[in-house]
C-alpha cells in the first residue's frame, strides 16, 4: 500500500471540524482523533478499491543491440488481467547507466485491455543492461491511496562499442583501391602476387616481361602483380590493469577498440583475415574464422561485455594465443600501455618470440595533457608539475625505444589518432609489399 499527496491534505482538513466542534464544547483532543481515524478507514477503503498491480501482465519490445550514446526506444505492454479498472503510474526498473527517463509513466487500462508504454533509453555504459521487474501504483478511487506491486519482467539490451573512428574508412578504403590499383601492380616482391597481363610500354621493368605470352600475342606483353590477399591480421588488446587508465573522455580499453574495429574494417575490405583476441590472464573475447560483411557485427558483439580488470596481464600466455591462431608470418597489433618501462617489462621480455610470427606493431592511446602541462612552468606548483610530466614522457619514449630494438613499430597517440595512424601503418605495409 501507498499514500498520495491528497492524503496529508485530507488530514489538514480536520481542522476545519476541530474548531467548529471546539467552539460548541466539544473536546478538540476527541475530535482529532476521530478524524485521523476516519482519514486511516477511508484511504485504506481506497487502497482495497484499487486494482491489483500483480494481476497485470507484462511484455517488452526491445531491440537487441545498440551502439553506446545512440538514443533507443523500448515498449512496454501492460495488460489488465483483472476485474477492476488499473489507474496509476509505472516505473521500469532499468540500470542507471541505461539512461532512463526519471519521471514515472501514467497508466490507465480497463478491464481486459493493454496499453503500450514507451521507453526511451540513453545507454552510457557497453554490455548488457537489463530491467529486471516493472513496478506498478494502482491508484484507488479516491486518489489517496493504493496499492503498489513488482511484477517480474527482464528486459535486456546489449550496448555496443560505438565505432566512432568508422568516420576515417572511406579515405582509407580509396587509398586501399588505389594501392590495389596502381601502387604495387607493377613491382613484384615480397607480399604481391600476379594480377593480369598487358602490353609492354616503355620504362616498365623488363624482369616482369612474359615471355610465352608475348610468344601467342605477337607482341611484348608483361605481367603484373598486386599485393597479396588472404594474409592474416591478429590484433591482441590487453585488458589488464593500464587499459584502465583514463586516456580523453574514456579509459584506454575503449581507444584500443576504436582501433581494432577501424583496422578490421579495413583489412577486411582488402581481402585478408582477421583475428581478435583480448587477453589478460584469461581470455576475455576471441574472434577468429570471420570474414566478410560478418565480421565487424562479431567483433563488437564479443567486444561489448569487456571491460578492464585490474590485474597483471600474463604476456608469455598472450603471445602464445596469437602463435596459436597463425601458422606463417603475419601482421600482429598489440594494443596496450608504453608509458613506463615497470609496467611493460614483461611485454618486452616477451616480444622477442613473437618476431617470429611476423610484423609487430604496438599502439598505445595516451594522454596530451602531458605535453600541456610540460610546458607550464609559471609557477612553483607548476613547475613540479611539469617536472612530473616531463619524467612521464621520458619514461613512455624509453618504453618505445626498447621496442623499436625489439622489432616492432612504436605507434602512440590520442584516442582519437590512433585508430587512423594504425589503419595508415597498415597500408604502408601493403604498399611496401611487406604484407
Amino acid at each position: 500500500m501507498y499514500v498520495t499527496g491528497r492524503l496529508p491534505l485530507l488530514v489538514a482538513a480536520g481542522v476545519v471540524p476541530v474548531v467548529v466542534l471546539s467552539g460548541v464544547g466539544v473536546d478538540p483532543w476527541l475530535t482529532a482523533v476521530l478524524w485521523l481515524v476516519a482519514c486511516t478507514v477511508v484511504a485504506g477503503a481506497d487502497a482495497a478499491a484499487a486494482a491489483d498491480p500483480r494481476r497485470a501482465r507484462i511484455e517488452r519490445s526491445a531491440p537487441a543491440r545498440v551502439r553506446l550514446g545512440e538514443p533507443v526506444e523500448t515498449v512496454l505492454t501492460v495488460a489488465n488481467t483483472g476485474p477492476r479498472r488499473l489507474r496509476g503510474q509505472v516505473r521500469d526498473a532499468w540500470q542507471p547507466t541505461a539512461g532512463a527517463p526519471a519521471e514515472r509513466m501514467r497508466l490507465d487500462v480497463p478491464p481486459g485491455e493493454r496499453r503500450r508504454l514507451r521507453v526511451p533509453l540513453v545507454p552510457r555504459r557497453r554490455g548488457e543492461l537489463s530491467s529486471g521487474f516493472v513496478v506498478i501504483r494502482a491508484q484507488g478511487p479516491l486518489g489517496l491511496a493504493g496499492r503498489q506491486g513488482r511484477v517480474e519482467s527482464r528486459g535486456v539490451v546489449r550496448v555496443l562499442p560505438p565505432f566512432a573512428s568508422r568516420r576515417h574508412l572511406p579515405s582509407r578504403l580509396a587509398r586501399l583501391r588505389e594501392l590495389d590499383g596502381s601502387t604495387s601492380v607493377q613491382v613484384r616482391g615480397q607480399g604481391t602476387e600476379f594480377d593480369s597481363l598487358r602490353e609492354y610500354v616503355r620504362g616498365d621493368d623488363v624482369r616482369s616481361i612474359d615471355w610465352r605470352a608475348t610468344a601467342r600475342a605477337g607482341t611484348t606483353m608483361l605481367r603484373t602483380w598486386r599485393p597479396e590477399r588472404d594474409r592474416h591480421v591478429v590484433i591482441l588488446i590487453d585488458t589488464g590493469r593500464t587499459s584502465a587508465a583514463r586516456v580523453g573522455d574514456g579509459v584506454r580499453l575503449d581507444a584500443a577498440m576504436e582501433a581494432a574495429l577501424l583496422l578490421s574494417a579495413l583489412a577486411a575490405r582488402a581481402g585478408d583475415h582477421v583475428h581478435l583476441v583480448m587477453f589478460d590472464r584469461i581470455v576475455r573475447a576471441r574472434v577468429t574464422g570471420v570474414d566478410g560483411t560478418a565480421l565487424l557485427p562479431a567483433l563488437v558483439d564479443a567486444m561489448a561485455p569487456v571491460e578492464p580488470q585490474l590485474i597483471d596481464t600474463d604476456w608469455d600466455a598472450a603471445f602464445a594465443q596469437v602463435r596459436s591462431l597463425v601458422s606463417r608470418p603475419a601482421l600482429v597489433v598489440i594494443l596496450t600501455a608504453q608509458d613506463a618501462p615497470e609496467s611493460a617489462r614483461g611485454l618486452l621480455g616477451s616480444l622477442a618470440g613473437l618476431g617470429r610470427a611476423g610484423h609487430v606493431v604496438v599502439g598505445t592511446a595516451t594522454d596530451t595533457r602531458l605535453h600541456d602541462i610540460a610546458a607550464q612552468r609559471a609557477t612553483s606548483d607548476e613547475v613540479y608539475c611539469a617536472a612530473s610530466a616531463e619524467r612521464s614522457l621520458r619514461d613512455a619514449r624509453r618504453v618505445s625505444d626498447a621496442l623499436a630494438r625489439g622489432g616492432a613499430d612504436a605507434i602512440a597517440d590520442t584516442p582519437e589518432a590512433l585508430p587512423p595512424r594504425i589503419a595508415d601503418r597498415y597500408l604502408a605495409l601493403k604498399a611496401a609489399g611487406r604484407l
